[in-house]
């Protein structure tokens, strides 16, 4: 199609008000910290943007400020990721009503489809859309993973150009990549832990939930990495890992949206039932951050 999804993507919070409403001022300030930061694109109504929270209304709401703020600098891509097809379909098209670039579909959850049904579903989203797909592999969410023979399958469909595999088996990312290699077909990591591994093996980056905290630093996997400093992508991968790892001091998305209240970049709450962190849980986030360099010891907000 000419769309190479490639680059350091971050799987973008949605910033709320105290009454879980979309805070378009925080949202539009957070687009322009990523892309000061050097991110290659922005992925808005993802897993971390908390899709499943979201109405179909509130979702075209954040993909049109999305596209507005950017204004062309990086492409946008949507989370448009549903249960049933229909409502896949319907989220897409809104996707491409707003002018995205692209969208990005999880697998559904709660049922269980045979991969069979999987190739089904992807192939009639892709008939109603124009827009490039990336495939988004997330068995640990959903229980249901894109097998390589599957992802093989439907990146021979025209405008099915990648995966994302946020399943921490690298196993299986490295599959994609093997049995895709050469096809113009992007594989991207979706574990924050994982990004240099990808790039090393083949993959094309990664959508990176951290990113939305440390920009520059993720960025810097990619960018070091295809300019031929590995061993500095490496680096900045060892330096990233700990905020990776720290997801488990709250429940997911809260610590990406404390992590950016805590550098003064403004988040605001999770939706219910996520509730904020403990004193004890953000005194330790602030320390992990402070020793990576994304706040200072005074506990300002640091350019890393």
């Amino acid at each position: 199609m000419g769309f190479e999804a490639k680059g350091i993507v971050p799987a973008m919070i949605t910033p709320l008000t105290s009454d879980e409403k979309i805070n378009e001022k925080a949202l539009r300030a957070l687009i322009r910290h990523l892309i000061n930061g050097g991110v290659h694109a922005i992925f808005p109504v993802g897993t971390t943007g908390e899709f499943y929270g979201l109405s179909a209304d509130e979702k075209q709401e954040v993909f049109e400020i999305s596209r507005d703020e950017t204004a062309g600098r990086v492409p946008v891509y949507g989370g448009t990721g549903a249960i049933t097809t229909r409502e896949c379909i319907r989220l897409v098209q809104i996707a491409e009503k707003s002018g995205l670039d692209a969208v990005s579909i999880l697998t559904p959850m709660f049922i269980s489809p045979t991969q069979k049904e999987l190739i089904e579903h992807y192939k009639r989203i892709a008939a109603e859309t124009s827009l490039p797909i990336l495939l988004y592999n997330n068995a640990p969410k959903t229980g249901i993973t894109i097998t390589p023979a599957t992802a093989v399958e439907l990146s021979q469909v025209e405008n099915i150009v990648g995966i994302k595999d946020s399943s921490g088996d690298f196993t299986l990312t490295a599959e994609y990549i093997r049995l895709t290699r050469g096809t113009g077909f992007s594989v991207l990591a979706g574990r924050d832990t994982l990004i240099h591994a990808c790039l090393a093996y083949g993959g094309s980056g990664a959508i990176a939930a951290c990113a939305n905290v440390a920009p520059r630093l993720v960025a810097d996997i990619y960018d070091r990495y295809v300019a031929g400093d590995v061993a500095g992508s490496l680096e900045a991968q060892f330096t990233l890992a700990p905020l990776r790892l720290a997801f488990t001091l709250g429940s997911f998305p809260t610590v990406i949206k404390e992590s950016l209240e805590l550098q003064g970049i403004e988040a605001g709450p999770c939706m219910g039932p996520v509730s904020p962190m403990s004193t004890e849980e953000r005194a330790q986030l602030r320390t992990i951050l402070t020793e990576m360099g994304v706040l200072e010891k005074n506990g300002q907000g640091n350019s890393v």
